[in-house]
């Protein structure tokens, strides 16, 4: 005879998020003493994006206090809808994919950092939205901008290319309502993934000669961590080893 159970599909869920986190957590501890740096300087961003809020619920009471997104369409229901329960402690959203102008003055709104800029007239846009955010009180604080570099000159997949990194920088280094907090890149299809982010990390390291304030590195993700670790992430974008597949398609 089976005994009672009061497990839920809600209490399974978050069984499930909670020891998966462990395990990331646990395997990012490992990768940065590997490495020989302080688990301290790299941050675990959970990835949320296409998952509801009620996974965010969970990861934020399992101490997660930053979310990355990468469609305001989806994001922007999902912080209004958890805002209240989060008022105490809010976390701080990232957006992590591609955005659209036209979407600048929605994500001025919520997000803490941009981790896709790769344009001078998407750092128009959202140094125009930003600056309006901060007069009407709708953010408290300048929006930090990591500026996505691509490492093979594929622009389509996103990022500015590599010669055109500095001028970039600059741009958003002297737009209003923007900081310039570092760089972000995602390695090329096939490439080697200690050779990207060393590749990457020779970028930073030049592009920080210019901008010593510019110390963040957003590298890594569930699959090459360990290895972006090894070349200086500060932070790595972890959504599959959390969350599992993600439960729809992107439209």
């Amino acid at each position: 005879m089976n005994e009672p159970t009061d497990r839920t599909p809600e209490s399974e869920r978050a069984l499930e998020i909670e020891t998966a986190l462990t395990a990331v957590r646990e395997r990012l501890h490992r990768a940065c003493v590997d490495a020989g740096r302080s688990p301290a300087d790299v941050a675990l961003l959970p990835v949320t994006k296409f998952f509801p809020a009620s996974d965010v619920r969970i990861l934020y009471h399992l101490g997660c206090r930053d979310f990355g997104e990468s469609r305001e369409q989806d994001a922007s229901p999902k912080v209004a809808e958890t805002a209240e329960e989060f008022r105490s402690e809010p976390p701080r959203w990232h957006m992590i994919g591609h955005l659209q102008r036209n979407k600048a003055k929605s994500v001025a709104a919520w997000a803490h950092s941009i981790h896709s800029v790769d344009s001078a007239r998407l750092v128009a846009a959202l140094s125009k939205a930003t600056t309006v955010a901060l007069d009407e009180g709708v953010r408290q604080a300048e929006l930090d901008v990591i500026v996505q570099v691509s490492l093979d000159g594929d622009v389509h997949r996103g990022g500015v290319e590599r010669g055109e990194l500095h001028e970039l920088a600059d741009a958003v280094s002297d737009a209003s309502g923007l900081r310039l907090a570092g760089l972000m890149a995602v390695p090329p299809l096939d490439a080697d993934a200690d050779a990207a982010f060393a590749d990457l990390e020779s970028l930073h390291r030049r592009l920080m000669l210019d901008h010593p304030d510019a110390r963040e590195l957003s590298a890594g993700m569930t699959g090459d961590l360990e290895a972006a670790v090894r070349h200086g992430s500060t932070c790595v974008r972890v959504g599959t080893a959390i969350l599992g597949a993600r439960p729809i398609t992107s439209q």
